[in-house]
C-alpha cells in the first residue's frame, strides 16, 4: 500500500468536485480500487503506487474542469478516470495538456471525454483536413460541430457547413414523400440534434434561415469553392470515390474540413468502392492532412452501446481470421 496527500485550494471547487456524500470520489475508488480520504480541501489517496497517482489525477481533472464552470457527475468523474492512465494526455511537442481542451458553446462547455477524442479535437484545431474514423457513439461528428460552433462564435469562421451523402440503408430518395428538404432532413436530423444542443434554438433557426450554418446534402456541394468556413461530412464511409473527390476539393481560403465515417458501416450498392476508404489510400503521403481511429474504448453513450460494439469488432475480427486461415 503507498499513500500520496495533496491539497486543493478552492474549496467551493473541491465540494463541487467530491460529489454530494463524497459520491464522485466513491466512484473513483471503485474504478481505480484505491480509498479516498477527504477533509476541507485535503485530499489523501491510499492504494498501489499507479492506482494513485491515477486517482490524482483524476481529481485534478475534475478540479480543472470545476473550475472552468462544468458541473461535474458521474460521466465527467468516469472520462477524468479513463483519461487519467493515458501518459499521451500530455503534449510535450506541443506544450499542450489535452486534459485541458474546453470548447465553450453558448449552451455549455464541450470537453474531450476519452484520449483519442482529446487527441482528435487537436488534430482538428491544428490541420486544415481531418478524417475521423470508427464506430457511432465515439463523438466524431458531436465534437466536429462543437468545434465548428466554438470557432463562429470566437469570429474565427463566418459559415459552418455540414453535409452527409443521402445513402442510408439501401432505400431510395425517390419513394420517399414530400419535397427535397422534406426528403433529405431525416438524413440531417443528427446534425441538427448536436447545433440546437450547443446553441438556442432561435439562434440556430436565424443562422440557418440567413445561410450562416448550411446543412445540405452532399450533391448540393458541387461546384462550390467553400471559403471562411468550417466544413463537415458525416457517414462519409457512403460516398463514392467520384463523390468524395468533389467535396475534398471544395475547400477554400481559411476553411477547415472534416470527413467522419465509419468502414464497418457502408451502405453502397455492392461492388460500390467507398469514397473514404480510397481517400484514405490515396491522401496517406500527404501533408497537413490527419486522421484518427476511434474505438469501442471511446464511446461515450450508454455504456452497453459500448459493450455492443466491441461485440461486432470481436465478430468481425474473428471472420477475418477465419477467413485468413
Amino acid at each position: 500500500m503507498a499513500e500520496i496527500y495533496f491539497e486543493l485550494f478552492n474549496n467551493q471547487l473541491v465540494q463541487q468536485l467530491v460529489g454530494e456524500t463524497d459520491s464522485n470520489l466513491r466512484l473513483i475508488e471503485k474504478m481505480l480500487n484505491v480509498e479516498i480520504l477527504s477533509f476541507g480541501n485535503q485530499i489523501t489517496v491510499k492504494g498501489s503506487a499507479g492506482d494513485i497517482e491515477c486517482a490524482k489525477r483524476a481529481i485534478e481533472i475534475l478540479y480543472n474542469k470545476a473550475s472552468k464552470g462544468i458541473e461535474i457527475g458521474e460521466q465527467e468523474v468516469k472520462a477524468a478516470v479513463r483519461m487519467s492512465g493515458d501518459n499521451s494526455m500530455v503534449d510535450e511537442k506541443e506544450g499542450q495538456n489535452l486534459n485541458d481542451i474546453v470548447l465553450k458553446t453558448k449552451k455549455r462547455y464541450i470537453y474531450p471525454r476519452s484520449a483519442t477524442q482529446a487527441k482528435y479535437i487537436q488534430e482538428m484545431m491544428k490541420n486544415e483536413l481531418v478524417f475521423g474514423l470508427g464506430p457511432a457513439g465515439t463523438g466524431k461528428t458531436y465534437l466536429a460541430v462543437a468545434l465548428a460552433v466554438s470557432m463562429m462564435l470566437e469570429g474565427t469562421i463566418d459559415k459552418i457547413i455540414l453535409s452527409r451523402p443521402a445513402v442510408e440503408a439501401g432505400e431510395n430518395l425517390g419513394f420517399l414523400p414530400g419535397d427535397l428538404k422534406e426528403k433529405v432532413d431525416p438524413y440531417l436530423r443528427p446534425l441538427y440534434d448536436a447545433l440546437y444542443e450547443m446553441l438556442p434554438a432561435e439562434q440556430v433557426d436565424k443562422k440557418l434561415a440567413l445561410g450562416e450554418i448550411e446543412i445540405a446534402p452532399l450533391a448540393f456541394m458541387r461546384g462550390r469553392t467553400l471559403s471562411n468556413s468550417f466544413i463537415i461530412l458525416d457517414e462519409a464511409q457512403n460516398t463514392t470515390p467520384m463523390q468524395m473527390k468533389m467535396f475534398l476539393t471544395r475547400l477554400g481560403e481559411n476553411s477547415r474540413m472534416v470527413v467522419n465515417g465509419d468502414l464497418s458501416q457502408v451502405d453502397l450498392p455492392r461492388g460500390v468502392i467507398s469514397g473514404l476508404r480510397d481517400a484514405l489510400d490515396t491522401l496517406r503521403r500527404v501533408d497537413s492532412i490527419s486522421s484518427v481511429t476511434f474505438t469501442s474504448n471511446d464511446v461515450v453513450r450508454h455504456g452497453l452501446v459500448a459493450k455492443i460494439v466491441q461485440a461486432y469488432e470481436e465478430k468481425g475480427r474473428k471472420q477475418q481470421e477465419n477467413a485468413e486461415g
